[in-house]
Formats: C-alpha cells, structure tokens, sequence
C-alpha cells in the first residue's frame, strides 16, 4: 500500500505581511510537495490563507476581525489560492503537472459520521487518480469565529481519517523549544517527543505573524490529536531545497513525535476527535483511574457533578476533579438521571432510575484522550 503523507502549511508561510499570496514561497512549497509526489507518496496538503489572500484584494487594509468580513476575504482569497497551486503545480509530473483538487470542510463534516465518511472516499478516489488533494477549512459557512479550533487540528484530523505515515506540520521554527530561542539562546531543542505531557504543553509558545491564527500550543495540541490515532507528526521548518523530503524521511530541521498508539477504529476515531460532546461529566479520582488505567466502564458511583442537557445516545466528555479532559464516550443516561444517582452504589441505582443498562458509559463506547 503506498504511503500517504499530509502536509499543513499556515498563513505566514504563503501570504506576506501586509496581505495577499507570496507566488515565490507556493512554487517553492509545490516544488517540494511535487517532488514526494513524483517519489510515488500519496500528498495531501492542507492549507491556511484563505482570509489573509483576500483580505486586500477586496478592499480590507488590515486583516478583518468581523466574522462577515472574514468570510468575504475568505470567498475571494480561497480562489486565488487554489488558483495559484494549481499555476505552481502545473510544471511538475508531465502531461500538464501535478493535478490538484480542492476540498472545503469544517466541523460539522467531521461530527457526521455519513459525511465524514463521504469526503473520505472522495479523498481516496482522488489520490487513487494520482491527484493531490488540497484541503482548507470553508470560511465562507464556518462558525464559531471561523475556529476549528486552528488548521492545525484539521490537519490532524486529515491525517487520522486517511492513515497516514506521518503528519508535517510546518512552521518558521525548526521545531520544540524548551523555552522561546528568540529570546533566550540556550534554549533546548527537543529532537523527539514519545508523549505530550503537561510540561510539554507548558512549554509551547504563543501565536506568530499577525498574518495567521496559529501557534506553537495549537501544533502541539494537534500532535497529540494524531498520535492518539497512530500517526506520528513532525513540527519544524521547510525553507531550502529537499528539506520536506528530509522532514518525511525522519531527518528533518524540527522536532519528531513519535507514537506507539495504534490505528483507532473508524468508530473510536469519530467518538474521539469528531464527534461534538452535548455535555460534560465530572469524575472522582477511583473513576479516572479505573477509566485511564483499568479498561474498566464508567458507573454511576464515581461520578460528582455534570454539566449539559445530553439524552441516551449523546457524546459527553469527561474531566477529572482537577478539570483535566480525559476522554469521551457514549452516554447511557439521560442528564437528569446522572444527577439523580452521582455518586451512588449500583443497588440504589436500580432502586432509583430505570435504565437499559448500568454503566454510564460502557467501556466499548469509550475512547481515552489523555496521554
């Protein structure tokens, strides 16, 4: 089976400063893209800069911070992106170069188990014919301040849903730092990362350019987000001839997060990543522990508090006492019936409400988040 790679590339990486598409940083980035290509690996790139392509081809100064307006950058920027790949890649791979296709998601997609699945089978019919997808979040209809929560994410996300061997996350840092090296020169790279601990989070920075939304914390946030479905991901720079390919072959200007997880199942991988939680249950320390480290499901007797109005069927998420996210699964009960027996033993639980079963969530509709 050929390898699938998934490529992010962010705002500041293909638009200037001021607004609009730097030409020269794209043929760069589509030679490097095309060279995998041409290798014999299945690219899929996902792209940022929509909004910052556009937002002075419509009149806009400065990058707009109203919803509407981003949107109207996004409509006209996210063509003169695709525009500009398709002119770049044109060159490469013979009988009129590399060919590229678009692909516009958002949230909601993901959270459809039908539509999610849909574009999936778009995706691999597509890098089947040898094109290279090109996928963004869609602008033009995303809510939520056009936040998925970062193209970061979506990249992550990408990289489950296709399996893919690695995931290239590109930055203007040539990877992890113990602290900012802009600001204190001996400053630690890290060369490889196994798991994403609290220190690990701690140490990411803050956002770059004024040109795009992303920063070090949403990349290392995606990481965690792909090595939890058993893609490993690399975070660092591609700025001279040959480094993608560098990068893919596990020697590259950045910093590797290797993964022992396995793939998760189409099922577990929507419970986890896509699914939309309507609610939030809170756990005492024996619950978290049987959870995280038992394999064990979640019952009634562990848990202290619950926010939401989710019904039988419905994705919660739940936190330990210190407010830690530690998985998501699928509920049993409705909200009313949890807060009728938090915290009691499972006899007065039968006595209480009436319930197709006992665990809260069941252990097979549960899938851990927390390393």
């Amino acid at each position: 089976m050929t390898d699938t790679i998934v490529v992010k590339i962010g705002s500041s990486s293909l638009t200037s400063d001021e607004g609009g598409i730097n030409r020269e940083r794209i043929a760069f980035f589509a030679h490097e893209l095309a060279a995998l290509h041409e290798a014999g690996y299945q690219v899929l790139l996902v792209t940022s800069g929509a909004i910052a392509a556009g937002f002075k081809k419509i009149g806009y100064h400065t990058r707009p911070k109203l919803v509407h307006e981003k949107q109207a950058a996004a409509a006209v920027g996210q063509a003169l992106l695709m525009q500009a790949y398709q002119e770049a890649f044109a060159s490469y791979g013979g009988n009129g170069g590399v060919g590229v296709a678009q692909i516009l998601l958002t949230r909601a997609d993901f959270s459809n188990r039908k539509r999610i699945q849909n574009a999936l089978m778009t995706i691999e019919e597509l890098l089947h014919r040898r094109m290279l997808p090109i996928v963004n979040e869609n602008d033009t209809v995303a809510t939520d301040e056009l936040k998925f929560s970062e193209n970061d994410t979506l990249s992550a996300l990408v990289g489950n849903l296709v399996k893919a061997k690695r995931l290239i996350i590109l930055t203007d840092m040539d990877g992890l730092y113990s602290e900012d090296p802009r600001k204190n020169p001996n400053a630690v790279r890290y060369d490889r990362v196994e798991q994403i601990s609290d220190d690990i989070l701690r140490v990411a920075g803050g956002a770059g350019s004024s040109v795009g939304t992303g920063g070090m914390r949403s990349k290392i946030e995606a990481a965690r987000i792909a090595m939890r479905g058993g893609v490993p991901v690399f975070i660092g720079r591609v700025v001279e001839p040959g480094d993608l390919n560098l990068a893919v072959s596990g020697v590259g200007k950045g910093t590797y997060f290797e993964t022992s997880q396995h793939n998760l199942t189409t099922k577990k991988q929507w419970l986890g990543f896509h699914s939309m939680p309507q609610g939030r249950i809170f756990v005492d320390h024996g619950a978290e522990r049987a959870l995280l480290e038992g394999g064990k499901s979640l019952l009634p007797a562990g848990i202290r508090a619950i926010e939401g109005d989710f019904h039988p069927g419905d994705v919660v998420e739940v936190f330990n006492e210190q407010q830690q996210s530690l998985g998501r699964g699928v509920v049993n009960y409705a909200a009313w019936q949890v807060q009728a027996v938090a915290g009691l033993s499972t006899e007065e639980v039968r006595r209480r409400v009436e319930v197709t079963r006992i665990e809260v969530i069941h252990r097979d509709e549960w899938v851990t988040l927390r390393a």
